[in-house]
């Protein structure tokens, strides 16, 4: 693939960006298809993306962007128009050009990680899921869960008020889903998400004691790179089934893909 003038371009915007497979995801799709398109890295650090936002806004030839950490929340005051899960979830992860001028965003973090769990196996449908980490992809992550059926949802979060505000609007919201928010333990859940950064950079603290977990229960992370993190080491060593960061990433992979207009994305 070689990059001209008429190349579209695409980015992903977030902090840190070396660990990101959507680079090499994106890029191979491009080559696949013999799309003249290329996918592009942007490192830009927390605070600064509403200074970079009209640098970026005024490339013309930059027909979408990816937001990842930690910028899914403070894009979205940039954008002149949100799709329905980024207003429900006050988060975006995906930006398209509109014909009209201006972005507009939707977030697919949630429904990536749901698209991830069933095709491994492991619907969420009637499930008694636990899920530490309440930021901006774990409530995309808790609003999809509910909207797949999932029968109880129990949120943990480190920042103090903010599990109780998600398990608020989910039951405004899906008021058939029980939700709780009291600090429950793994035991007597079928499935625990880990929905936090731990686990991406070594040396991170286990988002839980995996002395707690039980070899019949699944457990999810959403970290992709490294793949295998501990606590999805740790859980596999205990016997537990495992649905890794990267089930989730190809999943809102494929929704971005679509939303992006690049068609035939799997071949």
């Amino acid at each position: 693939m070689s990059i001209t003038g008429t190349t579209r371009l695409f980015a992903i915007v977030g902090d840190p960006v070396a660990p990101l497979r959507s680079p090499a995801l994106f890029n191979a799709a491009f080559a696949r298809l013999g799309r003249d398109a290329a996918f592009l890295p942007m490192q830009i650090p927390a605070g600064r993306l509403e200074e970079s936002w009209p640098g970026l806004a005024a490339m013309e030839n930059l027909d979408g962007v990816v937001i990842t950490m930690p910028h899914k929340e403070s894009v979205v005051p940039l954008l002149q128009a949100l799709g329905p899960t980024a207003q429900l979830t006050g988060t975006v992860n995906t930006i398209r050009r509109r014909p009209e001028g201006g972005f507009e965003g939707e977030m697919f973090d949630g429904e990536g990680f749901r698209d991830g769990l069933e095709r491994s196996g492991h619907a969420p449908r009637g499930q008694r899921i636990l899920q530490i980490g309440c930021g901006a992809a774990g409530r995309a992550i808790a609003f999809a869960l509910a909207r797949a059926g999932t029968a109880h949802l129990s949120l943990q979060d480190a920042a103090p008020g903010r599990a109780e505000s998600l398990a608020a609007q989910l039951r405004e919201n899906f008021p058939q889903v029980s939700v709780s928010h009291d600090g429950a333990t793994p035991a007597g859940h079928a499935i625990i998400v880990n929905a936090t950064p731990m686990g991406l950079r070594a040396g991170d603290p286990m988002p839980l004691d995996p002395a707690l977990l039980a070899k019949d229960q699944v457990v999810a992370d959403v970290i992709p790179n490294p793949e295998v993190t501990p606590l999805i080491a740790a859980a596999r060593a205990l016997g537990c089934a495992t649905v890794t960061g990267r089930a989730m990433h190809e999943g809102q992979a494929r929704l971005a893909a679509a939303y992006l207009g690049i068609e035939g994305w799997e071949g």
